[in-house]
């Protein structure tokens, strides 16, 4: 069992690197796609007959297929429709509402583990905002915050439209870096951002960055974006930057913690919200820029798919199971 496991891990692995290593990964046409559909479909549907007939599957083809499931998306050219919510337009809304030159506070709280979810939205962040002429301040409450944002900003200067715009360091868009303190530090840059960073990510010293030179505290900020995968995150930003200095903000959480957002989205604490895998691919469509996310849920989708109907032939052998054991007593 374990070294099925392995195997089947490794082959999912190895497909990754490849899908993400490679300049210009192999995608099967439109039609060969939906042909892989039909056959994994027609595959389904002979376990399902083969599990009413009493000959069950063994574990090893569930993880088979729920690998086969995650994987062969990324290779495919087909796509899922999108339906955009009223929260994500929020947050695209607001950002195309400020002038250019207009400066966004930008804090990324998380680390690789949440990147999945959340690395997606910063990079379509980041292009709208570069789009837009917009300068960007950006820092991290957690300690691979914001090398998750210079990521996230290579990542973008790859896209001709954003390269084209000569984005500068220093001018256009500066990262602070990291400070422990959770909230402490939101509530000590109400008064003074210098006082927390006195030099950016690459220890430059804070005056000597034009971007923010006359960037006192939070009234200086015209929009926040928070990017939050848990403590500290949105709820800390909310609570002291939002509430007690006005800051107006947009967020972006992991699916997990999306749902306890919603009651700041209602109260007005929040302009917008981005939730999870399908926020980045709502956002994604929004600004009309699609990426990882729209990708992503085409294989999240297909995952569940698969799942459901595993779910459905277990319980077919779970009744079927317990129907042959009252007629043998």
């Amino acid at each position: 069992m374990k070294r099925d496991m392995l195997i089947y891990s490794a082959i999912l692995i190895i497909a990754l690197l490849l899908y993400f290593a490679v300049p210009k990964p192999i995608a099967f046409s439109p039609t060969v796609s939906y042909i892989v559909i039909v056959l994994i479909a027609v595959a389904l549907i002979y376990i399902f007959i083969r599990t009413i007939q009493g000959k069950y599957v063994g574990r090893r083809i569930v993880f088979l297929f729920v690998g086969i499931a995650v994987v062969l998306p990324f290779f495919m050219t087909v796509t899922q429709p999108i339906r955009l919510s009223p929260e994500v337009k929020m947050v695209y809304d607001a950002i195309m509402k400020l002038k250019p030159g207009s400066k966004v506070l930008a804090s990324f709280d998380y680390d690789p583990p949440s990147a999945p979810e959340l690395q997606p939205m910063a990079e379509t962040f980041f292009r709208l905002c570069i789009e837009r002429d917009l300068k960007v301040i950006i820092m991290g409450l957690w300690p691979q915050g914001p090398q998750q944002a210079e990521m996230a900003l290579r990542k973008t200067m790859t896209f001709p439209e954003a390269a084209s715009k000569n984005y500068k360091y220093g001018v256009d868009y500066v990262n602070l870096g990291f400070q422990t303190g959770n909230e402490f530090v939101i509530q000590r840059m109400g008064s003074d951002f210098k006082s927390m960073f006195p030099n950016d990510y690459y220890g430059t010293p804070y005056d000597s960055l034009p971007l923010v030179r006359n960037v006192k505290n939070f009234s200086n900020i015209d929009y926040s974006f928070n990017l939050s995968a848990g403590y500290p995150g949105t709820v800390e930003w909310v609570q002291v930057a939002v509430d007690r200095y006005g800051l107006q903000m947009g967020t972006g959480n992991t699916a997990v913690q999306a749902t306890s957002m919603y009651p700041y989205l209602r109260a007005g604490q929040l302009i917008g919200l981005l939730g999870g895998l399908n926020g980045a691919a709502e956002f994604e469509k929004a600004c009309n820029k699609l990426g990882k996310g729209t990708k992503f849920m085409v294989s999240q989708s297909f995952s569940h798919v698969i799942v459901i109907a595993f779910i459905i032939i277990g319980n077919a052998a779970f009744f079927l199971g317990e129907k042959k054991k009252r007629e043998k007593e």
